[in-house]
């Protein structure tokens, strides 16, 4: 099952991929912080777009699950869930969860132990 971990690797990946086609100018910084989308962000919609298509067909390369991260929910929030990579990562999670696809962490546990917990198989 992902991990926190595992998105935001699956998110980084995708900043890499995309940033081979963008000017060094509007390029993403592999950074939970990273503004992607609004006020400061270096993408607009078209831009956007492109990269959640990219994120979500990673996502099902690498864990083996299809969701839909730019569906009506996702663009009804009143706080985008594409602002930074961390926000993307965290509503990733939750759409992960609603499905069944992974397991919430433990109270206390960090992302590194939830994935340690994973990989052991637990």
């Amino acid at each position: 099952m992902p991990s926190d971990a595992g998105i935001l690797e699956v998110l980084f990946a995708t900043v890499d991929e995309l940033n081979k086609e963008l000017p060094p100018e509007q390029r993403l910084t592999k950074s939970e912080d990273t503004i992607v989308f609004g006020h400061a962000g270096k993408l607009d919609s078209l831009g956007l777009v492109n990269f959640l298509v990219t994120a979500e067909q990673r996502l099902q390369d690498r864990f083996g699950v299809t969701i839909a991260l730019a569906d009506e929910r996702a663009m009804s929030q009143e706080r985008s869930p594409f602002r930074t990579l961390a926000t993307m990562a965290d509503y990733v999670q939750k759409l992960l969860t609603e499905k069944g696809e992974v397991r919430s962490p433990a109270v206390g546990e960090s992302s590194s132990q939830a994935h340690a917990r994973e990989s052991a198989g637990i």
